[in-house]
């Protein structure tokens, strides 16, 4: 084996390291806007935006998991299916989750009722992001899958 190509096959538990990061500031940047909104029009489109992102980038993340990532592993690690289930269980709760948030940023919900469902989102996202981590960091160190990344873990 190159080089090269046992970088990249270590890569994908780095990448989904970078993009749980990544996800994680959004959900920081989204309650900061939220925090600092003044009851004016640019505060609103900026919470607007921040949820929309936010919300966009998560629901991508795990269907990219669900489409490409979930498969390839079950496909080497037969032995995990029961793991990946819960997963796409906690992805099917957590887009549920989003759906409620994104609902209240629309009808212009009160900054308490918003911080409401971006906690429950982020305790939600953070237990299933250790988890995930915990249980397949290890396996993606020797994952073969040729795919770009942002297919296989979403558009960020």
């Amino acid at each position: 084996m190159t080089e090269p190509e046992t970088t990249r096959l270590v890569a994908w538990s780095n990448e989904l390291r970078r993009v749980h990061t990544r996800i994680r500031a959004a959900l920081d940047v989204t309650r900061r806007s939220l925090r600092d909104e003044v009851p004016d029009q640019q505060a609103t489109r900026d919470l607007l935006l921040y949820c929309h992102g936010f919300c966009t980038a998560l629901n991508g993340h795990h269907q990219g998991e669900d489409r490409s990532l979930f498969p390839a592993i079950e496909a080497a690690h037969p032995q995990l299916a029961p793991v990946l289930r819960l997963l796409r269980q906690d992805h099917s709760m957590i887009s549920h989750l989003l759906q409620g948030l994104q609902d209240a940023v629309d009808r212009s919900a009160s900054p308490a009722e918003l911080e409401r469902h971006l906690d429950g989102v982020g305790a939600i996202m953070e237990s299933h992001f250790r988890y995930e981590e915990k249980q397949l960091l290890a396996v993606l160190e020797d994952l073969e899958l040729a795919a770009e990344v942002g297919e296989v873990l979403g558009p960020l």
